[in-house]
């Protein structure tokens, strides 16, 4: 069995760049800065170091992200490694691992200079008390009967 889940989170490298394939899928596809940390063996300081990784999104999420998304925005990313090659009118063999994207998640405003404030009304409000209930129709919880189930019986 093999996973591949991906999370990272970091700012935006460019702004999205947003395109169409013939069949009329539209694609977004962006960069994200993810920084490393490593001590510098000369001073012993502690250096971050980053990693671009490719980011795309396919169909219909991908126009309405990239009216969200600039350069310098942070984000959460959620998706899968998918790896492509190819070879160059050159005749020079290119890699690249990306990352497709399921699921983002906005950390910094429009502007990408704060964090996002939660829009509506002040959540400090104190709760309306709860409705007197009127009639329960629950059934009393049963405890399952005990069985002797050892590591032994488990078939994987």
């Amino acid at each position: 069995m093999s996973i591949n889940r991906v999370n990272i989170s970091g700012n935006l490298t460019r702004d999205p760049e947003l395109r169409m394939t013939g069949g009329g899928t539209q694609i977004l596809s962006f960069g994200v800065a993810v920084n490393d940390r490593r001590r510098n063996p000369q001073s012993g300081e502690w250096e971050d170091y980053p990693n671009y990784v490719d980011c795309v999104v396919f169909g219909a999420r991908a126009e309405p992200l990239s009216r969200f998304l600039a350069k310098g925005s942070k984000v959460a990313i959620e998706g899968k490694l998918r790896y492509s090659s190819w070879e160059t009118k050159e005749g020079q063999k290119r890699s690249k691992l990306e990352v497709i994207v399921d699921e983002v998640e906005f950390l910094s405003s429009r502007s990408g200079a704060a964090p996002m404030q939660q829009q509506g009304p002040a959540f400090n409000a104190p709760a309306p008390a709860p409705a007197a209930p009127q009639q329960s129709y629950a059934q009393p919880v049963q405890t399952p009967p005990s069985t002797d189930v050892y590591d032994e019986d488990i078939p994987f």
